[in-house]
């Protein structure tokens, strides 16, 4: 059949398998509630004798009504001793008729613990499924992928096992490691400069020590650059400027760092590694320049995007990655979790403040809890309210609440969404946030949003100095009487002759103050119950020293994300012993009292 006569509302295809997947996701969005129906009572269906679904009296009913009258809408803590019995190596069908097959560790936490999020073996099918979509979308937007590679720097975590037995890892090491992706078909729009063996390498130096070296002698192949994360490509920049020495000697003579001591990634890499003096000559004298202004597209000339997560909290590295690229494409094409993967970025190139993902309906059921942004709450938080997927309205905010197959019912994910539009009868939602309150001393409460936007403003009282803040966490010290926020910032100081001056960095607390909400400025004014807010700047390369302790505790390279609020005295000593100034608000912010009707 011709590419032709399958062509996609979207747009025309690039070939014929991409004509196949752009249909299917027209068919699934234009039919999205029956789509849902159909999901629901499958899952239903098949779990139906499980002791979950048994406590609430279905009888074997696989209507929605039936569904929504009886099944409560639960949190991760409520479902925590069920977790565990299955964890401890309770095989009985609990949550699915099928079999755990492992558990996939969430970035999130309860009780200070990772999250064990329950999956079964067929839903690496779904999984893949979602993968083969992204391309297809892409190749509407970005012709000629199929002419080059891609530059991802993908890492796995070694896996850990439960006390009964099943494998607990983080949802991207599960499919990495997976025969889904290790023995995948040749795919030219889709080919990587990073081998399987560096990927899957445990050590983080030795498999992005491996897959820099690979992106190096493949530079001008390289077609697009990527991690799962913004930060985890900043932090691919950032070894590349501690390890270039290394690195171009390699390519100068033609051996492999004795660091790299894994045998399969040495094995791979000698079929890889060669004597290139002119390539070699070419990194030392890019990387040895002082400024690292566009050294992405200077390296690799033919980049056309980078496809990293720019969206929520990621949305601070954007200027940092407009600095090292030249202001190159930010692609964000999935939106995903450990719970479940949700849908696609049909709209690929569009900015990341209004990247918006359209969900796809075979992936689980869902629906939507209101969400009222102005009083950072879930309107009436219980199960009645909730609005399947088709029924959401275009600009409100929704909480996401799922049922999988693997046997989350109702389960609230956490994340607040805002409706943007529709594909066909499918919605589209821009990422708002995770639910979460970051900081607080008295009756305050300051959200990652909040925290977000505050050193957004601030940070815009450094630009006639050319600098930016590359990266931030914060904590409310409680040992000073008031309390107050205390927020770590690491500088990008572009120009040294230039840096910030002290009267400077007051005045960005300031900012952040006023940035604030009116019960944190109304307890500096009036109550006194919070001090001046703080801004601690750390020594260059604190952040990364930060990650690299985070990953020796056993945090996933892929999923980590810097904790936008800290307070583990380890993590604290670290970032103390690293400021190099410490700077207060001199004045109060603006407060007056709210007028009430």
């Amino acid at each position: 059949m011709a590419v032709d006569a399958l062509c996609s509302p979207l747009g025309p295809p690039a070939c014929e398998k991409d004509a196949k997947a752009l249909q299917f996701i027209e068919e699934m969005t234009r039919n999205a509630d029956a789509v849902q129906e159909n999901v629901l009572e499958e899952i239903l269906t098949r779990n139906a004798e499980t002791e979950y679904l048994g406590l609430y009296n279905l009888n074997g009913a696989t209507d929605r009504d039936s569904f929504k009258s009886k099944i409560p809408m639960v949190t991760y803590e409520d479902l925590q001793p069920i977790i565990n019995r299955i964890a401890n190596g309770d095989r009985s069908p609990i949550l699915s008729s099928h079999p755990i097959s492992e558990f996939l560790t969430s970035s999130g936490t309860s009780a200070g613990e990772r999250k064990l999020m329950p999956t079964i073996r067929e839903e690496l099918d779904r999984r893949q499924l979602l993968y083969s979509l992204l391309m297809p979308v892409m190749n509407l937007y970005m012709p000629g992928l199929d002419k080059g590679k891609g530059l991802y720097f993908l890492f796995v975590k070694s896996e850990t096992k439960t006390p009964g037995g099943l494998m607990a890892r983080p949802v991207l090491t599960s499919y990495y490691k997976s025969d889904h992706f290790k023995t995948r078909a040749f795919d030219p729009y889709n080919v990587y400069t990073s081998p399987n063996e560096a990927i899957l390498c445990p050590d983080s130096f030795q498999s992005m020590y491996s897959q820099m070296l690979c992106g190096l002698y493949e530079r001008e192949q390289v077609l697009r650059l990527g991690a799962i994360f913004a930060s985890g490509l900043l932090r691919a920049i950032r070894f590349l400027q501690l390890n270039w020495k290394e690195l171009a000697h390699d390519i100068r003579t033609g051996t492999l760092n004795s660091k790299i001591s894994d045998s399969d990634i040495r094995r791979c890499m000698s079929q890889v590694i060669r004597p290139n003096l002119e390539l070699a000559d070419f990194i030392e004298s890019e990387c040895s320049k002082d400024d690292w202004e566009r050294i992405i597209t200077r390296i690799w000339p033919n980049t056309k995007y980078l496809e990293v997560i720019v969206t929520g909290a990621m949305a601070q590295y954007i200027p940092t990655l407009d600095y090292y690229s030249g202001g190159l494409p930010k692609v964000c094409t999935m939106y995903a979790s450990s719970e479940c993967y949700f849908g696609l970025n049909l709209n690929p190139m569009s900015k990341p403040s209004e990247v918006s993902y359209t969900i796809m309906p075979n992936m689980a059921y869902f629906e939507f809890l209101p969400h009222d942004p102005h009083s950072n709450s879930t309107t009436g938080a219980t199960s009645d309210k909730l609005v399947d997927l088709v029924d959401v309205e275009v600009g409100k905010e929704y909480e996401l609440v799922i049922t999988t197959y693997a046997g989350l019912c109702r389960y609230r994910v956490g994340d607040i969404l805002r409706v943007t539009g529709f594909h066909n009868s499918a919605p589209q939602f821009h990422f708002v946030r995770r639910k979460n309150v970051l900081l607080s001393i008295d009756s305050d409460k300051t959200d990652e949003a909040e925290l977000q936007t505050a050193v957004e403003n601030a940070s815009t009282v450094l630009k006639k100095f050319n600098t930016s803040v590359v990266e931030y966490t914060s904590y409310a010290d409680t040992k000073t009487i008031p309390g107050h926020y205390v927020i770590y910032w690491e500088l990008l100081v572009k120009d040294s002759a230039n840096s910030p001056t002290d009267e400077t960095l007051e005045k960005c607390c300031l900012a952040m103050e006023e940035s604030l909400n009116s019960v944190y400025r109304q307890g500096r004014v009036e109550c006194n119950s919070i001090g001046p807010l703080e801004i601690r700047v750390v020594k260059n390369g604190t952040f990364e020293e930060l990650m690299d302790y985070a990953i020796s505790r056993g945090a996933s390279i892929n999923q980590y994300k810097v904790p936008r609020c800290v307070n583990f005295t380890p993590i604290m000593e670290l970032l103390d012993s690293r400021v190099v100034s410490s700077h207060f608000s001199q004045s109060l912010p603006h407060w007056t009292p709210e007028r009430r009707r």
